[in-house]
């Protein structure tokens, strides 16, 4: 398996510290307001890459903070007129809402900024000992840049050239301006907690390097988020967690792609700035799921109207190939690659285009395997939609296991997993008929064609065609999908 590597600007073998086991950091997180789409991509992308890697049969303990306390949680629960707790909780609480919505795992620990205090103290502490780190006479505490050897090296950037380059805040107490602070002194009636430099609150920067230790220890193998994190976010845990525990931090750094909205960098400003929650009031989850998994994670993404409906017709492709097969008893997931279904293994080799069933599985996971390319895989996922299409002309009997492969590799990404019928009904606006009165034409049709008065059969076929109603049948029975009418003249 090969992983981009932002540290190295390559793609290195996989080789985890512990031997079938993955431990994973992702930036949660501040949960001042609603999700929006740019925390969407980061939550399905490393869903995605952890589903893959508990598929290819890795142990992964993946964590995902959340951070619960800094200055845009103080200001808006001031504006809201609510406490930091209510704020926070309730933000919280959508966050989950909307993860569940887009069909994202719960991570295994999401550990929280304000219950990780006294390990937080504790590193700062630690910094201060080793001369990494120094108290001012304000009571917040800063680390020193210049002291840590490295410093950039996650961005490629030189010392002298941020200083020279960057807008940097003016603050007398700074021995130099590219430090940053570890510990910030309390105002009056703001939010604190008891410290050796007084009362205050932690850095953003601190809080994912005493926490990530925390959960997984003082090195690990994966940390992943965001874009706009690498600097000066990702940048600066590095060399707090180097110089405080004196070891490698992560071995393998991930970041997931922008999302655009009509090509445009997404802006409040703008106008163009969307919540998860906004979004999911006019498109299917899956749909929106969809789109995010289409390319590849560290590619960015282009939110439109268009980009949207192709992701709703791809998905129809899937399900309209799946429509009307019965899958019940069928393995559908938790199987590697190497391993396919034992309904998959029956079939004969040549029936899916001269390809073994086992191939596309092993495609796939070649796809996956290079860095997890996403978009590759679902190229092979549309071979074998097209290939139970055949099978259901061709041969009927092997159809419900080419479908039951297409749902078990579709689980993997989080995708086809829902009732075919439905996801085709859903979505299409107001039909001409409802479905009681569709249901009872086709059990007119039914009635017709058992009297073998095939003529009245067609004409019922015929009449709910051209209100756009297509009828699909199969062993299981009549099914029907709705297709809007083309009004143009």
């Amino acid at each position: 398996m090969q992983i981009y590597n932002t540290l190295t600007r390559r793609k290195e073998t996989f080789t985890p510290i512990d031997p079938g086991k993955v431990r994973m950091y992702v930036c949660g997180m501040t949960v001042y307001d609603y999700c929006h789409l740019g925390h969407a991509r980061v939550m399905v992308a490393f869903d995605v890459i952890t589903r893959y890697l508990r598929h290819r049969g890795y142990d992964v303990t993946y964590v995902r903070n959340v951070t619960d306390i800094d200055d845009k949680i103080l200001r808006r629960a001031d504006e809201n007129g609510e406490s930091i707790a209510s704020l926070t909780e309730r933000m919280i609480g959508a966050m989950h809402e909307d993860e569940a919505r887009l069909g994202v795992l719960p991570p295994d620990q999401e550990p929280r900024a304000t219950r990780h205090v006294d390990d937080i103290v504790a590193m700062i502490e630690t910094l201060i000992a080793k001369d990494y780190a120094y108290a001012a006479p304000n009571g917040d505490v800063y680390y020193r840049v210049r002291r840590f050897e490295g410093y950039g090296k996650l961005n490629n950037r030189d010392l002298d050239e941020m200083r020279s380059g960057a807008r940097i805040e003016v603050d007398e107490h700074k021995e130099d301006p590219l430090d940053f602070v570890l510990w910030k002194a309390a105002k009056p009636g703001e939010a604190s907690w008891p410290s050796p430099w007084g009362e205050g609150r932690p850095g953003w920067h601190i809080e994912c390097s005493a926490m990530s230790k925390c959960c997984l220890g003082e090195t690990f193998d994966i940390h992943g988020g965001g874009p706009d994190l690498t600097f000066p976010h990702h940048e600066n845990e590095i060399a707090q967690s180097e110089a405080a525990n004196g070891k490698p931090f992560v071995n393998t750094w991930m970041h997931a792609g922008a999302v655009r909205v009509d090509h445009e960098k997404m802006s409040k400003s703008l106008g163009n700035f969307f919540t998860i929650r906004e979004v999911l009031e006019h498109h299917d989850p899956e749909v929106v799921r969809y789109l995010l998994v289409a390319s590849h994670y560290r590619s960015a993404i282009n939110y439109a109207p268009e980009a949207l409906a192709d992701a709703r017709k791809s998905l129809e492709r899937f399900y309209n190939s799946l429509e009307g097969l019965s899958l019940e008893g069928l393995s559908l997931d938790g199987l590697s690659p190497e391993e396919p279904s034992a309904e998959a293994a029956s079939i004969d080799e040549g029936t899916l285009a001269g390809e073994a069933q086992s191939d596309i599985a092993q495609r796939f996971a070649a796809a996956m395997d290079d860095d997890f390319n996403t978009a590759g895989a679902l190229s092979v996922l549309f071979d074998l939609a097209r290939e139970l299409n055949r099978a259901r002309k061709e041969a009927p009997d092997q159809a419900p296991a080419l479908a039951a492969e297409l749902r078990r590799l579709g689980g993997i990404l989080g995708l086809l997993q829902q009732d075919p019928a439905s996801f085709l009904k859903a979505g299409v606006g107001e039909l001409p008929l409802t479905e009681a009165q569709i249901q009872a034409r086709i059990d007119a049709r039914a009635a017709a064609k058992k009297a073998r008065d095939f003529a009245a059969a067609d004409a019922i076929r015929d009449e709910l065609a051209a209100l756009g109603i297509i009828l699909k049948d199969s062993r299981e029975g009549t099914g029907w999908v709705f297709e809007k009418p083309d009004t143009a003249s």
